[in-house]
């Protein structure tokens, strides 16, 4: 990277590969969003694990059980309300987290969000035992607060990651919450089976205190506020950047032409989306393996981690293509921005299709572990793009998308319940066509509409 003032090239002034993240304060931070991914993710799918336990009264009664913990008699209406219980307060907060991050700072509000939610996981047990609306009111905050932190990571990595450095930087950090969901189910299971639903969310409410604790004591907002970082690498972000010391965000924002533009309706629509095609399989994949393809439960659960390793190992692959793209010049950031977007959607799209149309279990799970890890390459595409529009709109962007985005995660897990009645394999190629359909919508509005050109309406006008 040249420095656009005097044409000499840019460097951190550090004598280290890039792999030593430890050497790197902006990569310090960036291993510490990650362990924040991996915590926002353990707290809110433990539940789903947990409820399993809570709700085994057979079991209770038999004795089975190793600690004599209350089992709940909830019914499946009432599982329903408490799982989905999070989501709405998650999609309550996501524009008010980015617009908080702006004022406050990216770091200060991801903080709040993650750790206040580990703490409230710590009372999930008195509050179940309390009443069912208590343990649906703790999980409304505990996702009002996660709502928070999402948005705020558009502030962190406009302040502390170079242009050159960003895709495979933001996609590393997401990896966290993927390592957190191919985690939590085995973990809970192994808790709960040994020592009582309870301690899973002592459990995992622990490990979020204890981050918080690391992540207040060594992170700061900005370079030019962290007393660990090396004066050379300070002047490598904040000239790459183009910031300046104290540089402050703005009080407002052009919400008209935020909300009027279509590259960043592109990247809404992109994330509702692929947001849809992964919390249906997150939600129903289980149940599809069990009902259509026969599979006992234990099969079903570790068939249904597959996906979601592959898309972890995808996730830094995917970061990696897009800089390397875009750093050697072969593609414009705005092409490269479409080709992993709509390149995934289109792979999606296909694996779909086949799943629904071949009878092989073992071809079936295949074609759906190979479409949820393409969405690793559209999260590299899509995810990123705030940044490209503008740095000092990027949280209050991601915040509206990742609300958009979150409506999806609300509506698909009940659509998939009202079109699969009897849970027959017809009913399921239908929800698969459904998906299909919205991957085709994405890429054509995606592949029009996108861009990675800062635009006219962004506060800060240094371009590169």
């Amino acid at each position: 990277m040249e420095d656009p003032d005097n044409n000499r090239e840019l460097t951190d002034g550090i004598q280290a590969p890039a792999w030593m993240f430890w050497k790197r304060r902006r990569f310090q931070l960036v291993f510490m969003v990650a362990l924040g991914f991996f915590n926002t993710c353990t707290l809110r799918v433990n539940l789903s694990v947990a409820i399993v336990a809570m709700t085994n009264i057979e079991r209770m009664r038999s004795g089975q059980n190793i600690p004599r913990i209350e089992a709940f008699d909830w019914d499946a209406k009432t599982q329903g309300h408490i799982l989905s219980a999070f989501f709405y307060g998650y999609a309550l907060t996501q524009i008010l987290g980015g617009r908080l991050a702006d004022k406050f700072g990216g770091t200060i509000i991801f903080g709040i969000g993650t750790g206040g939610s580990g703490i409230l996981t710590l009372f999930i047990p008195f509050a179940a035992q309390t009443g069912v609306g208590w343990l649906i009111a703790v999980r409304v905050v505990q996702g009002m607060l996660q709502g928070l932190g999402f948005p705020s990571t558009g502030h962190i990595w406009a302040n502390w990651v170079p242009p050159s450095e960003r895709t495979r930087v933001v996609t590393f950090a997401f990896t966290g919450s993927l390592i957190g969901t191919i985690f939590v189910f085995p973990a809970s299971g192994f808790i709960a089976e040994h020592f009582g639903w309870q301690f899973i969310f002592y459990f995992f409410g622990s490990l979020a205190s204890v981050w918080i604790m690391a992540w207040t004591l060594f992170i700061r907002k900005s370079p030019d506020k962290d007393k660990r970082i090396s004066e050379t690498e300070k002047i490598y972000i904040m000239t790459s950047l183009g910031t300046k010391e104290n540089d402050k965000s703005p009080d407002k924002q052009p919400w008209v032409s935020i909300l009027t533009s279509k590259p960043f309706l592109a990247i809404c629509l992109a994330g509702f989306v692929e947001d849809w095609g992964y919390y249906t399989i997150l939600a129903g994949l289980p149940t599809f393996l069990k009902t259509v393809l026969d599979y006992d439960i234990q099969q079903a659960g570790n068939y249904s981690a597959y996906p979601f390793v592959a898309m972890a190992i995808a996730l830094p692959i995917s970061g990696y293509v897009g800089d390397f793209l875009t750093n050697k010049g072969y593609l414009s950031v705005t092409n490269v921005r479409k080709l992993v977007t709509c390149g995934a959607f289109i792979v999606q799209m296909i694996a779909m299709l086949v799943g629904a149309s071949i009878q092989n279990p073992a071809g079936i799970i295949c074609c759906i572990t190979l479409s949820v890890a393409m969405g690793a390459f559209a999260w590299s595409g899509y995810l990123v793009n705030p940044l490209d529009l503008s740095l000092k709109s990027a949280g209050v962007m991601m915040g509206i998308a990742n609300c958009v985005a979150a409506i999806a995660g609300i509506i698909s897990p009940v659509a998939v319940g009202y079109l699969t009645p009897n849970q027959s394999a017809e009913e399921w190629r239908i929800v698969f066509y459904n998906t299909v359909g919205l991957y085709a919508l994405g890429t054509f509005v995606y592949f029009f509409w996108a861009s990675a050109e800062r635009q006219p309406w962004a506060l800060d006008s240094v371009v590169y």
